[in-house]
């Protein structure tokens, strides 16, 4: 009777601590700062990519990530310049991206599409762009322009790519990720995957060699064009599978296996119905 007490105290205990474990939060991944080009960095780690362009009156950011974020990103730019930020894009409304912009003081400038503030109220996101734009926007600060586009819907509604003409560099936001992100259609915020390849197209008139993604390690025009491919592919394999009647299963396997969807990521967990319901129209 004695060992069957002990049994079941050690039970309990490991059952306790296991509990306990799983209700601890994981500390958000370290952020880092890298060279890019001379004047412009990316800090990766927690949250999406942010871009920080350097000029001599002062910083263009392209995402802020999450709030929580706010103290170590701007610790991270007094290690490459002492100047303040100015303008802030952010490249669609979602939180990892935008959770920022509360703690920036008034005088930043944070620029959007149009449908960016509609997006973060729909998430009761606060501190949505103040100023904002439907196709093109151009900016000018220390004698350098930054160049916005929305080309067209795919990730969400408010997708905006960033371009820096002198670097030839591309800020892509969620449009374009690498590593192991992969993509995520956001339907409920108005994202759909048939425009997507032609969303691409409209920056490639850009004279870009370097891209900053979403999420993910830096990545070429190459890369960028060969994602476009992988998404048209999607779509016609896809397509395909649906008008056969295969099953949710199905066509999660084949996104896992033939193009590379994270089978943890949100767009597994959260886009493969809307996908198919999108493709069989």
């Amino acid at each position: 009777m004695r060992s069957f007490r002990w049994f079941v105290l050690i039970i309990s205990s490991s059952v306790a601590f296991l509990s306990a474990l799983a209700q601890t939060p994981q500390a958000p991944p370290a952020n880092r700062i890298d060279k890019v080009k001379d004047d412009l960095y990316v800090i990766s780690g927690d949250g999406g990519n942010t871009t920080v362009f350097v000029t001599d009156e002062g910083l263009v950011l392209v995402d802020d990530k999450f709030d929580r974020d706010y103290d170590d990103i701007l610790a991270k730019i007094k290690t490459v310049s002492d100047k303040p930020v100015k303008y802030i894009f952010n490249t669609h409304p979602h939180p990892d991206h935008t959770g920022g912009n509360q703690k920036f003081p008034p005088s930043v400038i944070i620029i959007g599409h149009t449908n960016n503030p509609v997006g973060m109220a729909r998430r009761k996101a606060p501190a949505p762009p103040t100023v904002t734009f439907s196709e093109e926007m151009a900016i000018t600060l220390g004698g350098k322009q930054v160049l916005a586009r929305h080309t067209g819907n795919g990730h969400t509604d408010a997708d905006l790519m960033v371009y820096f003409p002198s670097d030839k560099v591309l800020a892509a936001g969620d449009l374009f990720n690498t590593g192991t992100f992969g993509v995520y259609i956001d339907y409920a915020g108005g994202g759909s995957l048939l425009p997507w390849p032609k969303t691409l197209e409209g920056f490639l008139k850009w004279d870009f060699d370097t891209v900053v993604p979403g999420h993910g390690p830096l990545a070429t025009r190459a890369d960028f064009i060969k994602s476009r491919a992988d998404v048209e592919a999607t779509i016609t394999r896809i397509t395909g599978m649906v008008r056969e009647g295969k099953t949710k299963e199905d066509v999660t396997k084949v996104l896992i296996g033939e193009f590379g969807w994270n089978p943890a990521g949100l767009g597994i967990r959260n886009s493969v119905e809307g996908l198919m319901a999108e493709l069989k129209k």
